[in-house]
């Protein structure tokens, strides 16, 4: 890494930008763990965090933060501008700003864009300085709103949590919103009744094993998915569907309607602490529907573990997965009835070879914490030469 000094002189030094990383999302998903590893390599660069959580959120102790990350945790949006800086500081939405954040010009207002904005609100990124894509497929989405986008994808980095060794056990499948009624009354219920059942651990079953690593929510539309394969899978008794990953109650209720044709041979396990001993139980992994997916941390977390995946062939799972080396593409089901999703299962079954994602070393490369950290080196000197006052 070039020194600092060696390009802004050490009277500019004063200068570093401390980043104010705002993510207020109560449960721990892909963008949480983006968050902690963006702390590490912007402490690379000598850039310090302060992480501004929500105060629900009790999740982010156990997670590998830089040393130096300060966690704030407040009740709501409007309770942080009173504690920033009265200095232009940088501040960076995990999603687009608060409006309590990006109305104020003092600051330089940047957001990290999870989600494409193909189809959703066209003024989110309103009032921001610069937006900052996770992948391609959303610089796309980016541009075509005319957005001040960072021109390079920053993607993540494939960090599996746990080891492959470890034991798996059933956890708990529902997240609760506890503002509303419903699930406030199931948050005190469901996790007492967890507590008397036996606790089921994981042995993989015979045949082929395809299974979900992932939290279920709406932007994966899994239940989408599985009202066209969901019947043509139950007419293959070889194959089982092992679910690891929580999500809200209508989420995990749509999910399980869809997946009735398959009975038994479907498993939910709850979320997961050890993912990578998930990642080892399975044969390859299923993706969602590809359109309101942003990267997708799961499947390069997988073939980091050496699991292929199996993904529809459309961005973003086209800058992710190369086809026959780290998995296989096939084409929408929602297109073609899942004929080309059952070609390649049947092949499967006949014993059509799995590849092992870790041989293609130089696509898992981009997804290193290195590559990452020389990604997020370069927007740093870009928001560095922001927010230094004219003429410095």
């Amino acid at each position: 890494m070039v020194p600092l000094s060696s390009v802004f002189g050490k009277h500019d030094l004063k200068w570093l930008p401390r980043a104010w990383q705002i993510n207020l999302q109560p449960h721990l998903g892909g963008g949480e763990l983006y968050s902690a590893f963006l702390t590490r390599a912007l402490a690379r660069h000598g850039v310090p965090t302060t992480l501004v959580v929500d105060e629900r959120a009790r999740f982010w102790s156990g997670l590998a933060l830089a040393p130096d990350t300060g966690i704030l945790r407040v009740a709501r949006a409007e309770d942080l501008p009173p504690q920033l800086p009265r200095e232009r500081s940088w501040l960076l939405g995990h999603g687009p700003l608060p409006a309590c954040l990006s109305a104020d010009a003092r600051h330089l207002r940047s957001a990290l864009a999870h989600m494409p904005p193909q189809g959703r609100d066209p003024c989110a990124y309103d009032r921001h300085d610069l937006v900052v894509p996770v992948s391609a497929w959303v610089l796309d989405g980016l541009r075509s709103l005319d957005a001040p986008a960072w021109q390079e994808p920053l993607y993540g980095v494939a960090e599996a949590r746990g080891s492959s060794g470890g034991e798996l056990r059933r956890g708990q499948v529902y997240e609760f919103d506890r503002r509303k009624l419903r699930d406030r009354v199931l948050g005190w219920i469901y996790p007492a009744w967890c507590a008397l059942r036996s606790a089921a651990i994981y042995r993989k079953r015979p045949g082929l094993t395809l299974g979900i690593v992932s939290r279920l929510t709406p932007i994966k539309q899994f239940p989408r998915l599985f009202e066209v394969l969901a019947p043509l899978l139950a007419q293959r008794p070889g194959v089982n569907l092992e679910i690891f990953g929580a999500g809200g109650y209508a989420s995990v209720r749509d999910l399980k309607r869809a997946l009735r044709p398959l009975g038994g041979r479907v498993r939910y396990w709850g979320h997961q602490e050890n993912v990578a001993a998930a990642y080892a139980g399975l044969d390859c992994l299923l993706t969602g529907l590809p359109e309101k997916e942003a990267l997708g941390l799961n499947v390069i977390e997988a073939q980091h573990c050496g699991l292929p995946a199996l993904a529809v062939a459309a961005a973003p799972f086209t800058e992710t997965v190369m086809e026959g080396e780290t998995g296989y593409l096939y084409r929408d089901p929602r297109e073609d009835r899942g004929a080309d999703f059952m070609r390649l299962l049947d092949a499967l079954l006949a014993g059509k070879a799995r590849p092992d994602p870790r041989r293609a070393r130089a696509h898992l490369e981009r997804f290193s914490f290195d590559a990452f950290a020389g990604r997020v080196g370069r927007l740093v000197t870009a928001v560095r030469g922001l927010l230094l006052p004219a003429g410095r």
